[in-house]
């Protein structure tokens, strides 16, 4: 068998087969044997009938597409492995001349994971610190005013709405989930919509409706409504004062398992300096990688960047379905945009996400890190019982593996740069 392998761009190979006459009868007869055992004939029991009598049944063009096929996955599957390739997505498979008691040949198009020659990856991560985080009087402060308004005791009135009410109410408008009703709840004056409608709002009792114009803020998620005049319609559904516990021993004691008011800010302290170390740890881990694949270049596979862009769309549009109540539709209409020029914007951080992927993946080849069976099994289940028993059943449980599998390597990974940074 002959094979000649030529790189395209962005991370193509183009790989041609030729296999002389013997070789590609050794799949004929080997098509011939498949066929045998799924044709039926009248007197023949299956996988019975005569080569000469199946060949006629058969026919000739279809026998040689069966063989054709046979050789193509056999030849292509032992090449890969063969040269160490990594193939991403299926294969595009041309062939250039079958014919019976002839040579067969074959091209295979096919994007691979990129060669990856690293820099000094351990001294840039020794050059990337994370940073000790501290927490301040304020954000306990921040904290526990939530944790006050959440356990606070609420009583209908009967009169006007005003500030620091807490009211509940439902609007429509025509930029907001596609024109459709939204029921709302927040405590006026705290920020909890925007201003000019709050403003519109204090002085209406339960029961009322009142339509009016109101500006959406500079800052809004749509930047199309920024600074916006639109109308609104409001009905006040109820308006409720919010009367708040004393912050003491007594309020600490019914959270749980705090015996003072003291004991709870310490658990809140720690609650968000584990937040905060987080955060760093991420913010530092994404700056490791992103240096060492500065000092790199390569092509990037394009259907790995397609599929990231698809996922980033997806993102989006769930982002606008839960946070903006609105159908993307709408939401495209509003930005002047089409779902193509939203996609095509998404390249650059498509592509730095799987570059950073295949950086990380390079880093764990070098450091020959991998997952045990036993560690794998344990992250499964872990993600299973993140999910009710009728919820876990539908799970594939290969693709779950599959992720487990990226978990467990890139927290390896990841553990290994900042051991770098540690000791440096």
């Amino acid at each position: 068998m002959k094979s000649d392998l030529k790189r395209l761009k962005h991370s193509q190979v183009e790989i041609q087969f030729e296999l002389d006459e013997q070789e590609f009868n050794i799949f004929v007869d080997k098509a011939l044997e498949h066929l045998k055992k799924h044709t039926k004939m009248d007197g023949f029991r299956p996988g019975t009938v005569p080569k000469g009598i199946l060949e006629k049944k058969i026919g000739n063009e279809n026998i040689l597409m069966e063989a054709g096929d046979l050789a193509v996955k056999d030849i292509y599957t032992k090449y890969v492995i063969t040269n160490n390739l990594e193939p991403v997505g299926n294969p595009d498979v041309k062939i250039k001349k079958i014919a019976k008691d002839n040579p067969f040949e074959f091209t295979v198009t096919v994007a691979v994971l990129p060669e990856i020659t690293l820099p000094n990856y351990q001294e840039i991560a020794g050059k990337t610190k994370i940073a000790d985080v501290s927490v301040t009087d304020q954000e306990i402060k921040e904290a526990l005013d939530y944790v006050q308004k959440s356990r606070a005791k609420f009583t209908t009135l009967d009169r006007a709405a005003a500030v620091k009410d807490f009211v509940e109410i439902t609007y429509v408008n025509p930029h907001i989930n596609s024109g459709k009703e939204v029921r709302d709840r927040f405590i006026l004056g705290e920020g909890g919509f925007m201003k000019d409608f709050e403003d519109h709002v204090i002085g209406m009792k339960a029961g009322e409706e009142k339509q009016f114009k109101a500006k959406f803020p500079e800052n809004t998620p749509n930047k199309a409504l920024a600074g916006e005049e639109s109308e609104f319609i409001v009905k006040m559904i109820s308006v409720q004062s919010m009367e708040l516990l004393a912050l003491n021993d007594e309020f600490a004691k019914q959270l749980g398992a705090f015996d003072s008011l003291t004991a709870l800010k310490v658990n809140m302290k720690e609650g968000i300096t584990q937040e905060k170390q987080q955060n760093e740890k991420h913010r530092a881990r994404t700056e490791m990688v992103e240096k060492i694949g500065a000092k790199i270049s390569f092509d990037l596979p394009e259907t790995m960047v397609a599929y990231e862009r698809e996922r980033l769309l997806e993102d989006l549009k769930n982002q606008v379905a839960h946070s903006f109540k609105l159908a993307f539709e709408e939401y495209l209409k509003s930005i002047k945009k089409t779902e193509e020029e939203i996609k095509a914007s998404f390249m650059l951080e498509a592509q730095k996400r799987i570059k950073n992927f295949l950086v990380l993946r390079a880093v764990g080849k070098a450091e020959k890190v991998e997952v045990g069976s036993e560690e794998l099994q344990e992250e499964v289940n872990r993600q299973l019982r993140k999910y009710p028993k009728e919820q876990a059943d539908k799970i594939d449980i290969g693709q779950l593996k599959e992720y487990s599998k990226d978990v467990l390597m890139n927290e390896k990974i990841f553990q290994i740069l900042e051991k770098f940074s540690r000791n440096a």
